[in-house]
């Protein structure tokens, strides 16, 4: 299939496991890749510059990173002076929603990519959230994911209109970590390329404490996958 009668879909991408894996899967769904990053103010800012590795890498033909201020309005561990929890087991990631957690993120993101979407005449959009191995977020639910696909249908002059119709995929939602490792392996992702961490030092080393580092741990160990993860020596 040539790219010139491929159909687009936007890749919510932050250079991430969970979402190059999903860029990995909208191309074996047979989509052309147009993948949406965010400079929001996070304190991992080193995942954009995987975002670029891999987008380049996967040869990405069309990505958009946007700022966002996000970092503005803070409530955060990721955009605010809030210390990233760390070594904390899954009973406790479970416990509640973490302070990681950043408001309203996926609803601003796919609203973004929705407004992309639109544009590009692209009735698909992809979300790499997962509802087992996370971090207990609100957004990553599928009742959530249901609710903004309704939205998203009542929102857009090219769906009122009957020449769109919205579907936001989410084929990473019922798998685990480990499940994730091994559709990405299979898929052929240079997880090499990645970028998880909360909290990297300022070479971008991952801390492999906090809970997207712990979560990625066991998801390779679990797929019996190595880790390629470049993580900070111990102290």
């Amino acid at each position: 299939m040539t790219t010139d009668i491929q159909k687009k879909a936007v890749v919510l991408f932050s250079g991430g496991l969970d979402s190059t894996t999903c860029l990995a899967v909208a191309r074996r769904d047979g989509f052309l890749p147009c993948a949406l990053s965010f400079e929001y103010g996070q304190r991992h800012k080193v995942e954009l510059e995987a975002a670029r590795r891999v987008a380049k890498a996967m040869a990405v033909t069309s990505h958009l990173i946007l700022p966002l201020p996000l970092g503005a309005i803070g409530g955060s561990a990721l955009t605010a002076d809030i210390d990233v929890p760390k070594d904390r087991d899954i009973g406790e990631m479970e416990a509640d929603i973490p302070v990681t957690y950043v408001p309203a993120r996926n609803t601003i993101f796919l609203s973004m990519a929705l407004g992309w979407a639109e544009v590009l005449g692209a009735s698909d959009i992809y979300i790499g959230v997962n509802a087992l191995d996370y971090s207990g977020y609100p957004d990553c639910r599928p009742e959530f994911i249901g609710a903004f696909e309704a939205m998203a249908n009542l929102a857009v002059k090219e769906a009122v209109e009957g020449r769109l119709s919205i579907r936001i995929h989410t084929p990473l939602l019922h798998l685990s970590k480990a499940g994730i490792v091994e559709l990405g392996t299979s898929l052929g992702v240079d997880y090499g390329l990645t970028h998880s961490c909360y909290d990297p030092d300022p070479d971008g080393l991952a801390c492999g404490r906090c809970d997207s580092c712990l979560l990625r741990k066991k998801g390779f160990e679990e797929a019996g996958v190595a880790d390629p993860t470049r993580y900070r020596p111990s102290l």
